[in-house]
């Protein structure tokens, strides 16, 4: 029934061979990849006015150099990411740049920072989109977590279903929310054109105003920067993207920030011109769409939009974040579990921890996740930070053609990431502190995998200097994952015992990988049969099982039994086997009910 459910929910295996086919090209990547960055149109603006507007409203005047601040911030972040796709076209982003020019704990501050941020990426964005429509219908208001849960689910769900399926979906809101915008920016900028909007309404340019500071300035200018979250994240995901991938990337980098840079620009000016005042009640998108329209069908379609596109935004996290646990993985700072592709060759360990994650922090914070805004953004410009300092020491130390100019852009990038982060720092410190606390606990906690990982290889390599110890025993078939002590331990068990024979059987999901192991266990155990299954769905368990039944076949016509040693590791702490051992226990549950299949596990113990 289990296998059902999952079939009709996530869909059919899909082949290995068939991953090509799940690769995006610059329409859809531009949707799913950017909805995050575009959604932020809808409070980016309105949190630049937030600050303003403590000192009054003939200081609204300043949102439009502050706009134009963030537009060169913009500028210097979209050319410096297209830098960076070119220059690590495998993806990574802010973690590989920065833990290859800035050392490692660099890139883990990176790493953990966009891992959570893509974690409050999803929460927030799913509570915003979710105020919006109980905002609209307040009798659903008691049953904002349920809803914001429910959203989530459905884009877990989703993406487990594969990149370009969900691509197809999301593509359309995100797609209607920036026609939406541009309906409004375009109507709004015609009436003002045709003198149908007065004048008076708004605060001449350069007016002086009482009260205001530099303090407030760079304050409204870094909470206008929170409309730059998710730029970062098409370097994260270049793997994604159709042939060639890094080209592809670029382009479509570059007409996100086009679109951001128009859209962010027109709300912020006819919020201005339209003397627009920040309500808790109404949103300043809402406020300029019913000034423009009045409260008719276009009010309600732009309201609409910009309800999905808060929603959709979260998609961007379940995009990034499984491919940066990947490359977090791949550097054994995570468990391996995270590289491991799912029935719909999605890497759907991370989409499923990601979407948990993001529950369990709107259930904790009962779906009012405006707080989390500031530790949201700061969590970004981190990175940001990290990743074009990264950049400026890549091209010092190598000095390619035209890396003054590159190096001028990653600069200036890294220069306004670090004050904006600074001013976050001593602006919103109530709100951002948690930083502090959580991301210390994260390095340390990818410090302690990476050295579990390291000494479990140590002691598993085969050219180590400690000799394996033999063991009696008997053995048929040896299901085997590599070349480790491991394996040998229980090879020698085989080998002390009279089996008529002994077949090692690797399940191998890559042919390069089938044909490797081949050449080396003919060097490493020439006397003991090899036998190589190729999995098309990335399955251990079906085809071992499968051959292990034809075995069993044979076997039952001969009067014999079939024995089925597991190699088997025991790490020296009890939660390791968190990490461990997962094939293990699933190749026992599959052969309990064998009636010729004797089932034998070989321990190896780790030393402290």
């Amino acid at each position: 029934m289990m296998a059902s459910i999952k079939r009709f929910l996530i869909g059919r295996p899909l082949k290995s061979t068939a991953a090509g086919e799940q690769k995006l090209n610059k329409t859809k990547a531009l949707a799913i990849l950017s909805s995050d960055a575009l959604s932020s149109v809808a409070y980016g603006p309105e949190q630049i006015l937030l600050v303003l507007i403590t000192v009054g409203v003939t200081a609204f005047w300043y949102s439009i150099p502050i706009a134009v601040g963030v537009l060169l911030l913009l500028t210097a972040l979209i050319l410096s990411y297209r830098q960076i796709i070119f220059a690590y076209p495998h993806g990574g982003g802010a973690y590989v740049v920065s833990k290859n020019n800035l050392g490692v704990n660099a890139g883990l501050i990176a790493g953990g920072s966009l891992l959570v941020d893509y974690i409050l990426t999803v929460a927030v964005s799913v509570s915003a989109g979710t105020d919006a429509i109980t905002s609209a219908f307040p009798s659903l208001h008691t049953h904002n977590v349920v809803i914001a849960i429910l959203f989530v689910l459905f884009l877990t769900i989703l993406n487990l279903r594969g990149v370009t399926e969900s691509a197809s979906i999301l593509a359309y809101p995100v797609y209607l929310f920036v026609l939406a915008l541009f309906i409004l920016i375009g109507v709004g900028i015609y009436k003002i054109l045709m003198g149908e909007v007065s004048s008076d309404l708004r605060t001449p340019m350069g007016t002086p105003v009482a009260g205001i500071s530099l303090f407030i300035l760079l304050r409204a200018f870094a909470s206008g920067g929170s409309a730059l979250t998710g730029v970062e994240a098409i370097s994260n995901a270049i793997p994604n993207f159709k042939e060639p991938a890094p080209n592809n990337a670029a382009k479509t980098l570059i007409l996100m920030g086009s679109l951001l840079a128009v859209l962010f620009t027109g709300i912020v000016f006819l919020a201005y011109y339209l003397s627009i005042v920040p309500s808790v009640e109404v949103t300043v998108v809402s406020q300029i769409a019913e000034e423009i329209f009045g409260r008719n069908f276009m009010y309600f379609f732009i309201q609409g939009a910009t309800a999905l596109i808060l929603i959709l935004a979260a998609n961007t996290g379940y995009s990034a974040f499984p491919l940066l646990a990947v490359n977090l993985a791949k550097d054994k700072f995570i468990p391996r579990m995270f590289t491991i592709r799912g029935d719909r060759l999605g890497y759907s360990n991370g989409i499923i921890i990601l979407g948990l994650a993001s529950i369990v922090l709107i259930i904790a914070f009962e779906g009012h996740t405006e707080n989390l805004i500031p530790l949201y953004a700061v969590g970004v410009f981190i990175p940001f930070t990290l990743s074009q300092t990264g950049m400026m020491v890549k091209w010092i130390r190598e000095k390619p053609k035209g890396w003054v100019f590159k190096l001028i852009i990653n600069s200036i990038g890294a220069v306004i990431s670090l004050i904006v982060t600074i001013i976050f720092f001593l602006t919103k410190f109530t709100q951002v502190w948690p930083v502090l606390v959580f991301l210390p606990i994260i390095i340390l906690v990818f410090h302690r995998i990476r050295k579990h990982y390291d000494a479990v290889g140590e002691q598993l390599r085969v050219t180590s200097c400690e000799p394996a110890v033999p063991i009696e025993g008997n053995v048929i078939i040896v299901p085997v994952a590599g070349i480790t002590h491991v394996v040998e331990n229980s090879l020698n068990y085989a080998k002390s015992l009279s089996a008529e024979q002994i077949i090692a059987v690797y399940v191998s999901f890559e042919r390069e990988d089938e044909k490797k192991f081949e050449d080396n266990w003919k060097k490493w155990q020439p006397d003991v049969r090899l036998v190589t299954l190729h999995s098309h769905y990335r399955s251990i368990i079906g085809p071992l099982t499968k051959f292990i039944d034809t075995i069993e076949h044979k076997a039952s016509e001969a009067n014999y039994r079939v024995t089925v040693v597991i190699p088997q590791f025991i790490p020296r702490k009890g939660w390791h086997n968190i990490l461990h051992n997962q094939s293990s226990l699933l190749i026992r549950t599959s052969l309990l009910y064998r009636r010729n299949v004797i089932i034998t596990t070989v321990p190896y113990h780790l030393k402290k």
